[in-house]
């Protein structure tokens, strides 16, 4: 079976050829690059979708505003409906829930400047389709690189997050004053992944780890069940 990943590129993305690298080169899975102006019917086309990191449309007035605007967003809010894996990766992240696929918003930094860094994470909940090959407490290590990490959510909407199990990772310390520390999220029905950390930028051990690389074959294995 060939599995077949969609990685979107806006103005100002500079992430989608590491995600395309780490797809084919190390995963040997096929990768497709789709335009953000292109309106493609993603569901007939791929089986997994990844918002790569950069900083889309410059970031002009908040992280991810105005790429939720972009023509293929309702393409990839068609293809999450059906349940396709959509998978946001720092502006990816900021993208998602700019365009209310997951909860939440993401703000500057508490400490106002630009974090880049190798960040010390917890595994919450192993039971997704971006998690099964790790294990729920495990630590692990992802790189991350954002001005705009922290995440916030009300009361309300933290606890009914924890009540759905969406909470999937957490910094091991208060990285960016994110609520709970959290550092990646699912919505309700766990198809749709956002996280801070950058996992395509540590699969190979010669780039210091490879704990990044499980979240992309979790997706492969999810994918390949389905089958």
């Amino acid at each position: 079976m060939t599995i077949r990943f969609g990685v979107l590129r806006f103005p100002g993305s500079n992430c989608e050829r590491d995600c395309i690298d780490v797809l084919t080169r190390v995963l040997g899975v096929t990768a497709l690059l789709f335009d953000y102006r292109e309106t493609p019917k993603l569901k007939n086309l791929v089986d997994c979708l990844i918002i790569p990191g950069g900083f889309s449309f410059g970031d002009y007035l908040r992280a991810g505003a105005l790429a939720k605007a972009s023509p293929i967003m309702q393409s990839v809010k068609v293809f999450a409906e059906y349940g396709g894996l959509v998978l946001g990766i720092c502006n990816g992240f900021q993208v998602l829930t700019e365009c209310g696929l997951l909860p939440g918003t993401l703000l500057h930094n508490t400490n106002n400047r630009f974090i880049c860094k190798d960040a010390p994470l917890k595994v919450v909940n192993k039971n997704t389709p971006f998690s099964n090959l790790f294990s729920n407490g495990q630590f692990i290590s992802m790189p991350i690189a954002h001005a705009m990490g922290n995440y916030i959510v009300s009361p309300q909407e933290l606890d009914q997050m924890r009540i759905n199990e969406q909470i999937i990772l957490e910094y091991t310390e208060d990285i960016n004053g994110s609520t709970a520390r959290i550092a990646g999220v699912c919505n309700a029905t766990k198809n749709v992944f956002g996280l801070m950390p950058h996992p395509e930028r540590c699969c190979e051990q010669e780039l210091g780890g490879k704990d990044g690389l499980l979240v992309f074959q979790s997706m492969i294995r999810s994918v390949s069940a389905l089958v």
